[in-house]
């Protein structure tokens, strides 16, 4: 479940014991940068979020993670592609290597 900037800076300046005031003291800003991003009135950068939980203790963890898309074009070749050998599904990544790298010059 996703978290809000908001929900995480709150949730770890609590688990680190501290206010609002000593989080923006031991990061170098200031207590309404802190309550405006906890009361979700501002949204940090993503070095300003990692730099205030860092100040609190803690460090962001991000991962990429695939999601299944509904009804996506691309699941309509799922039974093409397994099909294949080996070697043909490497054709396959060469081809479209190519094809990507003839669009990148131009």
């Amino acid at each position: 479940m996703p978290s809000s900037p908001a929900s995480l800076l709150k949730d770890a300046r609590r688990r680190g014991g501290l206010s609002q005031r000593q989080l923006a003291s031991r990061a170098g800003t200031s207590q309404s940068v802190v309550s405006r991003i906890e009361l979700g009135e501002t949204s940090p950068s993503w070095d300003t979020l990692c730099q205030l939980l860092a100040a609190a203790g803690f460090e962001l963890d991000a991962q990429l993670l695939v999601r299944p898309v509904d009804n996506s074009h691309m699941l309509a070749d799922v039974a093409r592609i397994r099909a294949l050998t080996p070697a043909q599904r490497l054709a396959e990544v060469a081809n479209l290597s190519r094809f990507d790298a003839s669009i990148r010059r131009g």
